[in-house]
């Protein structure tokens, strides 16, 4: 046998460490009876001009009645309005079968659910269960929400014909031009921060004047335990796709997830308050954020008090999306132990994606990725930041960023933090920026701990108000002049064996009167024309090189 070197032993039991930390995905899936029940034997008829909802509802009610067993969908398009999900039962989409969802608004009535964060007046989903145990939707067919018939559109993500058909359809403009809404009553809901929020000024007869802005997720199953999506194909959505809510012992595998990339508020999966899940072999191309989670919103996340906690996701590919794996910014009730793995993100606005901001509190702490592999991201390859608007990530035609205004503001509950994160083997073949960590001065981002980072972009490193990061075995290819690593107010912060490209200008640039403790080894510092700059209150004297 093959004698192992000291440093060879030295990374095997470094790998073994890190290994030990991962868990197995322990999510019991639920079992169903093999009674069947076919649409097709309550009435349901495949015709563009047939409502199938009361078939489908009836369906629902004698399998459950029943004791559980298969609710089948066969081949066809089947029309419908919103139902629900019962206990017991699997909704199983033959091969071919298309659950199409009306455009009729009238069919989806307003009830009180959870949206953002928060507890809200939406309309009915498609698809919602709520307090249900052993629940399914699997096979291999296709639901449509109908989404386009709901969302409003920014001008700046359409073609100009694509623009101009839409307005000719009919719905309404906002005076400036710049967006549609399907409908009068849609527009005036944005006149409101959170109009669909519950709070006490606000009757049913506000909610009734702006229902048609408050659209619904396509599938919403709150406060459910033991449910399994596998197969089925999700798509155009209304809002969110698919939003597990306060519920546990999750599976969701082998599945396909498509919004328009100009959807509004378009997510794939919101996973929010859940506890044990499991999200493997997927796929997503949607209109934000494709694999997000979240823990309730501000004061009512944190007396929620509910953390996503135990998750796996793994296997997956993500393609337009605004981030490919995001934790944010609805966190209030905090989200722990998370293991992400191989994963694949093609044209993903950003890769990896955490953030919040003040207001929110909550922690988010011991998540673990690795075996991450981008092309082509037009944000961050990996990005925390603190400063988080509700805005996209990547500037549409015509937009503009505005930094945030930086000051000390005083820790209470609603100071968030972001701690101990751990990973490992990145590889993004472009991006225009590397790596950014932009924590608050009174709260740093802290922990972060990333070895093997391989990324060609247009800007390196940018670390900003964090602490005790640490920076392994990274490749920077910055293809763009300036520093490959700019450090703002940190400190504890180390870059251990940094491969950069020979001539850089700076290689590391420090700014603040705030920054300190710097440490750059095993790393030749004789590549770059500068090794350090120190200014605006920074002293190179801070960064030490061994």
């Amino acid at each position: 046998m093959k004698k192992l070197t000291t440093v060879a032993w030295i990374m095997a039991l470094s790998f073994a460490s890190a290994q030990a930390q991962w868990p197995e995905a322990d999510v019991p899936l639920p079992t169903f009876k093999t009674d069947t029940f076919d649409i097709r034997d309550f009435g349901a008829n495949a015709t563009l001009h047939t409502l199938n909802t009361a078939s489908i509802t009836t369906a629902i009610d004698a399998c459950h009645g029943n004791g559980g067993g298969v609710v089948r969908i066969p081949a066809g398009v089947w029309v419908s309005g919103p139902f629900v999900l019962k206990s017991n039962v699997n909704l199983y989409l033959e091969r071919n079968a298309l659950l199409q969802f009306t455009d009729d608004f009238d069919q989806y009535p307003l009830i009180e659910t959870g949206w953002e964060g928060l507890k809200q007046v939406r309309r009915h989903s498609p698809i919602r269960a709520e307090g249900q145990r052993n629940i399914a939707i699997t096979g291999h067919g296709i639901i449509d929400g109908n989404g386009d018939a709901w969302r409003f559109v920014k001008k700046g993500k359409m073609t100009d014909s694509q623009w101009k058909k839409l307005v000719a359809s009919g719905g309404v403009l906002t005076p400036d031009g710049k967006e549609w809404y399907p409908t009068e009553n849609a527009l005036k809901g944005k006149r409101y921060k959170d109009a669909g929020e519950i709070t006490p000024e606000k009757d049913q007869r506000f909610f009734e004047e702006i229902k048609d802005f408050l659209r619904p997720n396509l599938i919403v199953l709150e406060r459910c335990e033991g449910i399994l999506l596998e197969g089925v194909t999700f798509q155009n959505s209304g809002a969110w796709n698919i939003h597990p809510l306060m519920s546990r012992d999750i599976t969701i595998k082998g599945i396909t997830v498509r919004n328009p990339w100009y959807s509004q508020n378009g997510d794939g999966l919101d996973i929010e308050s859940c506890t044990n899940v499991l999200v493997e072999n997927c796929s997503f191309d949607v209109g934000d954020d494709a694999i997000c989670v979240k823990s309730g919103k501000n004061e009512y996340g944190r007396k929620i008090g509910m953390p996503t906690e135990n998750l796996w996701v793994r296997n997956c590919t993500v393609y337009h999306a605004h981030g490919g794996f995001v934790v944010g910014s609805e966190m209030s009730g905090g989200a722990r132990n998370l293991y992400i793995s191989n994963l694949t993100f093609v044209g993903t606005d950003i890769g990896l994606r955490f953030k919040t901001t003040r207001g929110r509190g909550g922690v988010v702490e011991n998540v673990f990725i690795k075996d991450i592999f981008m092309k082509d991201i037009p944000g961050e390859a990996i990005l925390f930041d603190m400063y988080y608007e509700a805005v996209d990530p990547v500037p549409a035609t015509g937009e503009t960023r505005q930094p945030p205004k930086v000051e000390m503001m005083a820790v209470d509950e609603g100071t968030p933090q972001f701690r101990n994160f751990h990973i490992s083997n990145v590889f993004c073949d472009g991006a225009n920026k590397g790596l950014f960590i932009r924590g608050l001065p009174e709260m740093h981002i802290r922990d972060i701990h990333i070895n093997n980072l391989h990324v060609r972009a247009k800007q390196g490193i940018d670390i900003q108000e964090a602490s005790g990061i640490s920076l392994k075995h990274i490749t920077v290819d910055n293809t763009e002049a300036g520093p490959v690593a700019y450090i703002l107010n940190s400190d504890g912060v180390l870059l251990d064996q940094i491969t950069y490209n020979k001539g850089a200008e700076v290689l590391v640039h420090i700014q603040g009167d705030r920054s300190k403790d710097i440490r750059v080894e095993n790393t030749d510092a004789g590549k770059a024309a500068r090794p350090v700059l120190g200014d605006f209150g920074a002293k190179a004297q801070v960064v030490s090189f061994n």
